[in-house]
């Protein structure tokens, strides 16, 4: 699979000046974590769930979770786990090319369970995405994915731990969650793919719910969360993991009380204002500042709950060709000894040590979701996305 694979490669010549590389699921971790892009998340208990999975893989999905957590009600657990078995089944009998599947759990004691029940379809399954995760409830959902693993014949089943309790929010309690989870993790690293923020839950515990206006990073309590998670988890000296960026929640118009935030000036080409007209109209304008702000506090990829999200992350995280030329420049050999040098777009000052290691995180990003054309902006990414 790759990024943007949807659309015709003819299309792709056009935008892209270096193409997104295809991947597998047995690429190396960090390739897979780079990748995941917009996950959208799914009710188990959808009756037509194989159709609906292979709908959006050609829609340009790469990432699914398929829950049997908050999203369905707690009487209807049984029911889901059998129709998950059921529509595995379904999609193993031919070789479609599907997203990385994950099955969103309520307990430890499901994973071995549905690893069991899911039989030779289990090579679908990319691996499990773990609610309400702390140091004590971790240990236990590590255990039973390696244990799944080890009875599934599977090379990998990978985790995603979810970052939504309290003690986590909490000011008193949070250095020592957030040590705690970094022990958990890190005795399973080569398990963990990505971590994901509840940011939902993290509004919650104060009975707070942010407008589609703002942002997760307007509500300051939920900000200050996400930043000491960045600091603890995500470092960039080989030790973090990758952080996703928190659910956007909105999908359908609403009574504004602030004015649109996404500026006219990226659509100002002949044909575009009313994409801009249509974005402002569904509140994915919100979404699209939230995208910006995700990677600029050091989040990847995005949990989503409505397929409209998923363009707009990818579109928004194909690197630009200033950012791909700024990381080109600083990583070239003969730069390793350090110094300070104009940027080839002459805008900027690029110090070779101490934006290193944001110019590896750079290329990483260039290598599952391309570099666009010199003359290509995310408008024309998006577009080309939504057409499809």
């Amino acid at each position: 699979m790759r990024h943007f694979g949807h659309i015709s490669s003819t299309v792709r010549k056009d935008l892209f000046h270096q193409e997104p590389a295809e991947f597998t699921g047995a690429s190396p971790s960090r390739v897979l974590a780079a990748a995941l892009g917009a996950t959208l998340y799914s009710p188990a208990t959808r009756p037509a769930l194989a159709a609906d999975i292979r709908k959006q893989a050609g829609r340009g999905v790469v990432s699914m979770v398929l829950c049997l957590e908050d999203s369905i009600s707690d009487t209807d657990v049984s029911e889901a786990e059998e129709n998950l078995v059921r529509q595995f089944a379904e999609l193993d009998a031919d070789e479609t090319e599907l997203p990385l599947l994950f099955i969103r759990v309520r307990t430890p004691e499901q994973i071995p369970d549905l690893v069991r029940r899911l039989g030779g379809s289990v090579r679908r399954l990319a691996g499990f995405v773990l609610p309400k995760f702390d140091e004590t409830r971790g240990i236990a959902f590590l255990e039973a994915v390696a244990q799944a693993e080890a009875v599934s014949g599977q090379p990998r089943l990978y985790a995603m731990p979810v970052l939504e309790t309290p003690d986590l929010l909490h000011l008193e309690t949070r250095v020592e969650a957030l040590a705690g989870i970094s022990r958990t993790v890190n005795s399973h690293r080569e398990r963990v793919l990505a971590l994901r923020l509840g940011v939902t839950d993290f509004c919650s515990a104060y009975g707070l719910r942010r407008t589609p206006d703002m942002t997760a990073y307007d509500v300051q309590i939920v900000a200050g969360v996400i930043a000491d998670v960045v600091n603890v988890l995500s470092r960039a000296d080989g030790t973090g993991f990758t952080v996703t960026g928190p659910v956007w929640e909105y999908f359908r118009s609403q009574q504004r009380l602030f004015k649109p935030q996404l500026r006219r000036s990226p659509f100002l080409e002949e044909g575009v204002e009313e994409l801009r007209t249509a974005l402002i109209e569904h509140d994915l304008d919100g979404l699209l500042r939230e995208i910006e702000l995700d990677r600029a506090n050091g989040l990847l990829g995005k949990t989503c709950i409505h397929p409209a999200h998923v363009t707009p992350v990818h579109a928004l995280s194909v690197v630009s060709h200033e950012e791909f030329c700024d990381a080109q420049d600083i990583l070239r050999p003969e730069r390793g000894g350090g110094g300070v040098m104009r940027s080839t777009y002459t805008n900027k000052m690029n110090e070779v040590k101490p934006h290193r290691a944001w110019a590896e995180r750079t290329m990483l990003r260039a290598e599952v979701f391309g570099v666009a054309k010199e003359e290509v902006g995310f408008v024309d990414l998006l577009t080309a996305g939504l057409q499809v």
